[in-house]
């Protein structure tokens, strides 16, 4: 992980990336492999000057480390970040998962230009549930500041005020042919006529989720988060922060050049937001036309969100859990703390911007990870009566085995906004949404327990509710947060303690030898 010169929008940079590469290395592997990453921070930052931002963390977004959170990476929840010159290696075994994950820093916003694929494929012998693709293409959705990134949230931790909005969306690192100083260098991918494309969809932006389209081209959505679906086609798919959406194209159209693009999709109301379009092009070979765009939805589109929703579920019948031993309901979103007017309180009315989960502004700890704190029972550094409603480190704890159901509920407090919640360490299914407040007594009854989609990214409906359902199975501290990066420095995350089982098999492993100290 290193620093590095980068030029976009007609200006120069310097970024943190990893490898000398911007979007980093895809990772290939198969079901069933082990992986060992060796990560190295040759970043220049001092950890004197701003407590997390010399500091780089790595983590593997999506997959399940079974039994081995020390894996899981993000700061101060799982493991001390890796200083500046300092090594760490994680060690982690792909279980039964195949499709499209990714990996990124978890140190504050550090994973603007810190991230990569992860590409799961089929063991030997073994094929995709759907025709074997001629071309497969990752797509990874982005944002890009015209400045430093650290710079701009550490100006809006400072202030209270909302952070600056990105200044591009990108695709695979570019901008595309819509932005100054930039059609060189669009990013391009050259097709047959008649083949079969599978496009890895990943939405690696810090704060927006976004829409994506090919002009003139149908997409069939194949698997979500790294687990099939059944099948279905579209015009359009929406991401949020974290998700991946694996889709399949055919090159069937009169041999031309066809823009890809990406714009947001934007909910909270009298927020600013970056309304730029980025653009990659599909092209036939040997065609020169100019490409066509795709008809982008508007960028507050709920209903097409909805309808796009509501069509993914899994392949066929699975095993949803029925007898629910843990059932809890989180409210969630973003308000206000009072302070005293000054250039600390920028926020609406002489405030500081806060996000919560059941009305605690979750506090990382800066001295320990609370999964060392937890395992060397380390006190003072967390609390597990989750949730009094002030600032903490509070914990909720779940005993291995238990089944657990949480309804997500949005609240208005500044304003309603879809919230891509991201659970590390678990999928779960998906076994209802709606709008508006959850109904205990009727909306239960409306549940899909035949066929939920299952993910490890669920994207609340804005002003709405999700209700998800999974069993405590893999022992460890597993944090739950929003994917948008500046609701999660305000403080939307929470984190379960699932306690160890009994045996070997289900029981922590111990932390590795080079585990890095704080």
């Amino acid at each position: 992980v290193q620093e590095q010169a980068a030029r976009r929008l007609c200006r120069n940079h310097r970024i943190v990336n990893v490898n000398g590469q911007f979007p980093g290395p895809t990772i290939n592997v198969q079901n069933g492999d082990t992986l060992f990453v060796k990560v190295t921070n040759a970043a220049p930052y001092n950890v004197t000057i701003h407590c997390y931002n010399g500091f780089v963390v790595l983590f593997r977004h999506g997959l399940r480390q079974l039994r081995n959170p020390w894996a899981d990476g993000p700061e101060f929840v799982t493991q001390c970040p890796i200083r500046p010159g300092g090594s760490y290696t994680y060690r982690f075994t792909i279980t039964d998962q195949e499709g499209t994950l990714w990996w990124h820093a978890h140190s504050r916003w550090l994973r603007a230009t810190v991230y990569g694929a992860l590409v799961i494929r089929p063991k030997f012998g073994s094929s995709y549930p759907f025709p074997k693709p001629t071309v497969e293409f990752p797509v990874i959705l982005g944002e890009w500041w015209d400045r430093k990134v650290i710079s701009v949230l550490r100006q809006a931790l400072f202030t209270g005020a909302a952070p600056n909005v990105s200044d591009a969306i990108t695709i695979n690192g570019q901008p595309g042919d819509l932005f100054r100083c930039s059609s060189q260098s669009t990013t391009r991918l050259s097709v047959n006529k008649g083949d079969t494309v599978l496009l890895r969809v990943i939405n690696a932006a810090l704060n927006q989720q976004l829409f994506f389209s090919v002009a003139n081209h149908k997409l069939t959505v194949v698997a979500t988060d790294a687990v099939y679906t059944k099948q279905f086609t579209t015009n359009v798919i929406m991401v949020g922060p974290g998700q991946t959406t694996d889709v399949l194209l055919t090159a069937d159209q009169q041999p031309g050049r066809y823009y890809m693009a990406a714009r947001a999709y934007a909910t909270a109301r009298n927020a600013p937001f970056d309304n730029t379009t980025a653009t990659a092009i599909l092209e036939y070979k040997s065609a020169t036309s100019r490409p066509i765009l795709p008809q982008l939805p508007f960028y507050n589109d709920t209903n097409t969100v909805t309808a796009f929703s509501n069509q993914i579920k899994s392949p066929g019948k699975v095993m949803v859990p029925t007898k629910i031993d843990e059932n809890l309901f989180f409210t969630m979103g973003f308000g206000f703390f009072n302070c005293t007017p000054g250039p600390r309180c920028q926020g609406p009315n002489n405030t500081r911007f806060g996000a919560s989960m059941n009305n605690v502004s979750f506090v990382l700890p800066n001295r320990v990870s609370l999964l060392q704190a937890y395992t060397q029972r380390i006190p003072n550094i967390y609390t597990t009566d989750f949730p009094p409603p002030i600032k903490g480190t509070k914990l909720y704890k779940l005993k291995f085995g238990s089944s657990v159901q949480i309804v997500l509920q949005d609240t208005s407090i500044f304003s309603t906004e879809d919230h891509p919640v991201h659970l590390h360490g678990y999928h779960f299914y998906i076994v209802g949404q709606g709008f508006g407040n959850f109904n205990p007594s009727r909306d239960p009854a409306n549940f899909n327990l035949v066929d939920p989609p299952q993910r490890n990214t669920i994207d609340v409906p804005v002003g709405g509710w999700a209700a998800i359902r999974f069993v405590a199975d893999n022992p460890g501290v597993w944090l739950m947060h929003c994917h948008i990066d500046t609701h999660l420095a305000w403080g939307f995350a929470m984190a379960f303690i699932v306690e160890n089982g009994v045996g070997e098999s289900e029981t922590l492993l111990p932390p590795p030898n080079d585990l890095p100290q704080c």
